[in-house]
């Protein structure tokens, strides 16, 4: 009762938080989607940072380290590090700026003028929200796997089914209606605030967990010396698994953060920025952030495996973090560091959530049926019923047997990296013609389809696809085959087809850019 006390609190306070910055909405569709572009550099940073570390990297990230070893966190966190903000650098940057110049919302809003064509959001419109779907379920399943795991044996009358602790299935439909609810009222402005408030708090309490776990599995009197306990108790096997993970797997995985330069919701963010000035805090602390989340993880999963640790053989990977948390803190502090947890988890969705409202107001409904058709107030109203339509979709696909979320989140975000040609060129390549983009889109999603099902969708999480080259065998993550079949479909069809005219080219390659 004290862990779920607890998390009942800072879900109050995160909804009140909502509430409130709902009071400084000023009643107009660019406030509710775009905070009326007056984010600065801190807000802007912590709502980057809390919208890309999802329940990926602390729950996800800490069981694939249980399953892989150590190896998991040269796998992504350092070259995300680099990748992401690279990606803000020369992507965030140029589209806010365009953004701003034209006055666009969302993506699709860009490629349009950019391509000269119409109809190109009837085809990125379902890619964009069908890749979104795994990552919202990556947290709602998430969440709901870590309440049940700290409250498990707490209700043995109540929940008898689900091991005495609170159903999965309950514990994400309440985190589903508490974001809800702060985006529905809050728009932007209140995500902002609310990623904000997350971000500090899974930081200073991942630190927390970190420090508590360490010390409690190691029995000592300092920090260091029961990490160094700890870490002697791993077998080798255990800690490198250097047989599991080949070189050019290793390679491969650096494509996947590529992912961040197309993801719809990280747009909506960019734009909302008060200047060009504001992305400097966020290229500079993002890669210091992804280390003080990450590496804390990667070894809590890791140590996991040892005989101190207790953990059952049989459990799922993704209730690794919640176990140790229930099993090594106490009720008070183990409420706390769940609602850390908590707070990664739904630092992601309320971006998303958002973000897919957006889309579905302004790429479908208002641009087919006409803009004059809808008032200021009915443009919000259109991104809120579709909001509340998206929730009810992921609630009801996380009720069936997920797999690993570390697995799901690679696939999710291969499939947006599979993207990333058609955003470069489109940024920095005059040569881009619609049918390119529109040859790059459908291969990306038909190549992407027939993969995740040849993977028995995620379950198999050693699905590699292996090239012969000089008479070795080299196995590659699929990401590597998606961007490039991407890329070369982009470029050959553009380079067979007419060119955009020349009205549009000044527009987006001025001479003074």
């Amino acid at each position: 009762m004290i862990q779920l006390t607890v998390i009942a609190i800072y879900l109050a306070l995160l909804l009140s938080l909502g509430l409130f910055s709902s009071r400084l909405f000023r009643g107009t569709s660019k406030d509710y989607l775009l905070a009326s572009h007056t984010i600065g550099p801190f807000l802007l940073l912590m709502s980057l940072f809390g919208t890309t570390m999802t329940a990926f990297a602390l729950v996800g990230s800490t069981g694939e380290a249980y399953k892989e070893g150590v190896g998991v966190y040269g796998l992504l966190a350092s070259s995300s590090g680099i990748i992401h903000s690279l990606c803000f650098f020369v992507v965030g940057v140029r589209l806010w700026r365009l953004g701003h110049r034209y006055g666009y919302t969302t993506q699709t809003e860009f490629f349009r003028d950019r391509l000269e064509s119409r109809n190109l959001g009837l085809v990125l419109f379902p890619v964009l929200v069908g890749l979104v779907i795994p990552y919202l379920l990556i947290g709602v399943i998430s969440a709901g796997a870590v309440i049940n795991g700290v409250t498990k044996h707490s209700f043995p009358e109540l929940f008898a089914a689900s091991d005495g602790g609170v159903p999965s299935w309950l514990a994400s439909l309440v985190i589903c209606i508490v974001v809800l609810i702060y985006v529905f009222f809050g728009g932007m402005r209140g995500t902002a605030w609310a990623n904000t408030f997350q971000t500090i708090v899974f930081m200073v309490l991942g630190v927390v967990t970190f420090v508590v776990i360490a010390n409690r599995l190691g029995g000592g009197d300092s920090l260091y010396e029961n990490m160094v306990r700890v870490s002697k108790a791993v077998k080798t096997d255990k800690l490198i698994r250097g047989d599991h993970i080949p070189p050019s797997i290793f390679l491969t995985y650096m494509f996947v953060p590529l992912s961040v330069a197309m993801f719809p919701h990280l747009f909506q963010h960019w734009l909302t920025a008060r200047s060009a000035e504001s992305f400097k805090l966020p290229v500079v602390a993002h890669p210091i952030f992804i280390m003080v989340v990450w590496a804390p993880c990667v070894l809590i999963g890791v140590w996991a495996t040892t005989d101190l640790a207790g953990v059952p053989p049989t459990l799922h990977p993704n209730k690794v973090l919640a176990f140790l948390v229930r099993a090594k803190a106490g009720n008070l502090l183990g409420g706390l560091l769940t609602a850390g947890i908590l707070a990664a988890i739904m630092s992601s969705l309320d971006s998303q959530f958002l973000c897919l409202g957006t889309i579905f107001s302004r790429d479908i409904v208002i641009h087919y049926m006409g803009g004059d058709r809808f008032s200021d107030k009915g443009r919000i109203w259109l991104a809120r019923g579709f909001i509340i339509a998206i929730v009810a979709i992921t609630y009801l696909f996380s009720l069936f047997k997920p797999a690993r979320v570390f697995q799901m989140g690679i696939w999710c975000f291969s499939g947006y990296a599979a993207l990333f040609p058609l955003v470069i060129a489109a940024l920095y390549w005059k040569r881009l013609t619609k049918w390119g983009a529109y040859a790059s889109v459908l291969s990306t999603i038909g190549i992407w389809l027939f993969l995740f099902w040849k993977s028995d969708f995620a379950r198999n999480p050693k699905f590699w696809l292996t090239y012969s080259l000089f008479g070795k065998e080299y196995p590659t993550m699929p990401v590597a085959t998606m961007i490039a079949v991407s890329a070369v479909t982009l470029v050959v069809v553009s380079l067979l087809t007419r060119p955009p005219s020349r009205e549009t080219l000044d527009r987006f390659f001025p001479p003074s850019s």
